[in-house]
């Protein structure tokens, strides 16, 4: 989006430019008060569904490598290994055994 600007103080409008070519559209209020976006951490290795951890096999302080399995998420009666994105030394762990997670929660961190 390119520029915003008022129109007689009651409507917004927004002027974007998709391949060269202008467009004019308003923000509703369901889009104003959207979350803001917030790029991924790698360091955070989160759920990507609901789901129980069935077990946890690495430790604080650990060096783990990008083929390590970390823990093992059970989610719609499928086990789910969970590995590193890279190789480092495990900071944090959220988890612990039998615990239910929800999406998107912080299981492990790596420094």
């Amino acid at each position: 989006m390119e520029d915003q600007f008022n129109v007689n103080d009651q409507e917004q409008f927004v002027d974007f430019v998709i391949d060269n070519d202008v467009y004019r559209t308003t923000l509703n209020k369901t889009y104003k008060k959207r979350k803001p976006y917030e790029p991924h951490n790698p360091k955070k290795i989160t759920s990507f569904m609901p789901g129980t951890i069935q077990e946890v096999f690495v430790a604080p302080g650990q060096e783990v490598t990008a083929t390590t399995v970390l823990c093992i998420l059970e989610a719609m009666k499928m086990k789910n290994l969970i590995f590193p994105p890279y190789n480092g030394v495990i900071k944090a762990i959220n988890v612990t055994s039998g615990q239910m997670v929800p999406k998107n929660f912080v299981l492990i961190e790596l420094e």
